[in-house]
């Protein structure tokens, strides 16, 4: 008799694990190679635009073989501290690089850490003028979460970096191993991967060291622009010794936006620039007017127009927001002050202006016109509220009318603001009214987000707004100059790189202008050329140097 065994069932053999798809292992290895070119680019990426080259990423840096370095050798916690602190130091560096970037595109300078997030409202301005007000609010949204994810995401990448390089050790170890020894000979031997851009790379510490510099440059400088500002060979010279030479002439200091050493010397811009200049002392030499030009170096090159003004105000160089806050805060003796215990009524007409301007108390004004009350009617011209023309128009009609005193003036011309897009066109000043004549013309031409986008367009239209700035300038001297009107009209800065290139000097023209010969025989020394042009070995002085050079001549 036979025992049948119960039946026992077998176990089915372990299921292998699942394999990944193609599609996704693509897609990890696709991230992953991302991370590592975010980090590559982070920490060899230039801080100019016109240094973006192949060879400037075809680098080792340094920081990230000591990075790797790092990881291998700590374990646990450790590694995760390390892992933390690294992401956020390198999501750091990205968001200096960008704001970097960004500084040297416009202002040919990096960016201040302490003192720069005061430009972040004009910067808003001159995108919402140029793009619109959708696009500006959406650049500052997008821009406002790079700067919050980043850091998550740099510490995110590096940790997958990580684990990679741990699971894979022994050849993580070698290939660092081999690409530092590879760095030491470069680095030794100063090989480039393109001119200038050397192949053995350590700019994110450069980079970094640049931000301690400015940081520690600004803990230092507020306590010695106090000293310097102290020292004022003019602050106590009685109003009967100062200007002495101009007494009873309406003195009329005008900044021409943006006016610099290139719109006169630049083959892109010179010919059709020095035309209007040389035109200009023709046409006023035919109305008994004579002008002396020359250069001064601004403190500021890109934007930052109020410093340029600060400094050649007070004779004291401001090329920070912390020298200007200083200032204004302060009790300088700047050359309106000098004006007014001359005994000449001080007017201000700031036609970017469209809010109260506190700061304007320091410079002494009797009055102060904006874009609000100087009874303009007509359209914006992009970022321009005032056209350059109507600016001058309500200066005569405001502080020149019959009858009036001696005056001191300063105006900024804004029509040659960036985007220098839509420009005005001259119209009889019979015809400037309040502003309406310019209707149409705000609408003509390529609109501003249109011409930023190209190299060419957006240069001739800078040459175009610095022709109409000059010629309603010289029209104006030319239609209402007398024995007793003085013009002394400058560039507050260079145009900004996109214009001029990265190597521009800081360099913007000066002129006087005066039909009283007696006014430029007090300057005869200086050395200036005739003409409302510079020659190009006309004296260049700094900009803080012309208050007491200025007040010396004509005391």
């Amino acid at each position: 008799m036979s025992v049948l065994a119960p039946d026992v069932e077998t176990p089915a053999p372990p299921s292998p694990p699942p394999r990944r798809s193609r599609l996704r292992t693509a897609l990890v290895w696709a991230g992953t190679l991302l991370g590592a070119a975010v980090v590559l680019f982070t920490l060899v990426t230039p801080d100019r635009l016109t240094q973006y080259t192949l060879g400037a990423f075809l680098r080792i840096p340094i920081e990230g073989l000591l990075l790797v370095a790092l990881f291998l050798a700590v374990r646990g916690r450790a590694r995760t501290v390390v892992l933390w602190a690294a992401g956020i130091a390198l999501g750091a560096l990205f968001i200096v690089r960008l704001f970097n970037l960004g500084f040297y595109t416009a202002l040919s300078r990096p960016f201040d850490p302490v003192l720069d997030w005061v430009l972040l409202d004009p910067a808003y301005g001159l995108v919402r003028s140029s793009l619109g007000q959708p696009a500006a609010i959406v650049i500052t949204v997008v821009l406002g979460l790079v700067v919050l994810s980043v850091p998550v995401v740099m510490t995110l990448t590096l940790r997958r970096l990580a684990r990679l390089a741990v699971r894979h050790q022994v050849a993580t170890t070698r290939g660092t191993a081999i690409l530092a020894a590879a760095w030491a000979v470069f680095a030794v031997f100063d090989v480039q991967a393109a001119s200038g851009v050397p192949v053995a790379s350590d700019g994110a510490v450069g980079a970094l060291g640049t931000q301690v510099s400015l940081v520690r440059r600004d803990l230092d400088d507020g306590e010695k622009f106090g000293r310097q500002a102290q020292i004022d060979a003019f602050r106590d010279v009685p109003g009967s010794q100062l200007l002495t030479a101009l007494r009873g002439k309406d003195v009329l200091l005008t900044f021409v936006e943006s006016y610099g050493r290139d719109a006169v010397q630049n083959p892109q811009y010179a010919p059709q620039v020095n035309a209007v200049l040389d035109d200009g002392t023709t046409r006023l030499a035919a109305k008994g007017f004579q002008a002396r030009s020359a250069f001064l170096t601004s403190p500021i090159t890109g934007g930052g127009s109020w410093m340029a003004h600060e400094t050649l105000l007070s004779g004291l160089w401001v090329d920070n927001n912390q020298r200007s806050s200083s200032l204004l805060a302060g009790d300088r003796f700047t050359l309106n002050a000098a004006f007014r215990r001359g005994g000449w009524h001080v007017g201000g007409i700031m036609p970017a202006n469209d809010r109260d301007w506190p700061e304007g108390r320091f410079f002494q004004y009797h009055d102060l016109y904006d874009s609000r009350n100087m009874g303009y009617k007509g359209p914006k011209f992009s970022y321009v509220p005032v056209p350059d023309q109507f600016t001058l128009a309500a200066y005569q009609r405001l502080l020149r009318a019959p009858g009036h005193p001696p005056t001191f003036t300063e105006i900024p011309l804004v029509s040659s603001h960036a985007p220098w897009t839509p420009i005005p066109q001259l119209v009889g000043w019979d015809q400037v009214g309040d502003g309406t004549v310019y209707r149409s013309m705000s609408t003509e031409g390529d609109p501003p987000d249109s011409v930023i986008r190209t190299s060419e367009k957006i240069r001739t239209a800078y040459r175009n707004s610095i022709v109409y700035s000059l010629s309603s300038l010289i029209s104006y001297v030319e239609t209402y100059g007398d024995d007793n009107l003085v013009v002394v009209f400058l560039g507050d800065h260079q145009p900004s790189p996109v214009i001029v290139g990265d190597t521009a000097s800081h360099d913007v023209p000066i002129t006087i202008v005066a039909r009283d010969p007696a006014v430029l025989a007090k300057i005869s020394g200086w050395g200036w050329p005739d003409g409302l042009r510079p020659a190009d070995g006309a004296p260049v002085w700094r900009m803080d140097q012309f208050r007491d050079k200025f007040l010396t001549a004509y005391r």
